[in-house]
């Protein structure tokens, strides 16, 4: 059984991976209005990730047999002036969301909640790949900074981009 504490901060945790998602379409979104298709196609890919982090908690809620609340998405920014800046959010954001998940292990450890801790490793650790990503973008931005080639030869490069989520996404039925 979950914890009061603990099933309300899941909750909140599934509105801020929803946000996430509704962050990164808006960025996806910004990239491709202004030609860069690769950005765009990097965006949603993340987009669709944050999505399913929601999912596996809402899934994990119901399994300890828990109601899920959806709450109201709050409003996203919808233009940056440019990618470098976008990877910069990005980067800013994730530090927010490791925090959060942070705080979500520490209250399963607290309740002694070891079936959460075990769930929350698998967050913790996307959560290092996630900041380790959009470092690596940020590098990569400003290494092209002022060279449209290679800006957009990393366009290119961030076409190829696919989605495969690494963790099991299990439906409740």
């Amino acid at each position: 059984m979950l914890s009061k504490k603990l099933h309300e901060a899941l909750n909140e945790q599934i509105n801020a991976e929803l946000w996430s998602a509704y962050l990164y379409l808006s960025m996806s979104v910004d990239a491709e209005a202004k030609g860069q298709k690769g950005i765009a196609n990097w965006f949603y890919v993340q987009f669709r990730e944050e999505q399913d982090h929601a999912r596996i908690l809402m899934n994990y809620i119901l399994s300890r047999d828990a109601a899920v609340a959806l709450k109201p998405i709050a409003e996203v920014r919808t233009s940056w002036a440019s990618p470098l800046e976008m990877f910069r959010d990005t980067l800013e954001h994730e530090q927010v969301v490791t925090g959060m998940i942070n705080n979500l292990a520490a209250i399963a450890r607290e309740d002694k909640d070891f079936a959460s801790v075990n769930m929350l490793a698998w967050f913790i650790d996307e959560q290092v790949e996630e900041e380790e990503s959009a470092r690596g973008m940020i590098q990569a931005c400003e290494a092209v900074e002022g060279n449209k080639f290679g800006l957009y030869m990393l366009d290119k490069e961030l076409a190829a981009r696919v989605y495969s989520l690494a963790a099991p996404l299990a439906s409740k039925e």
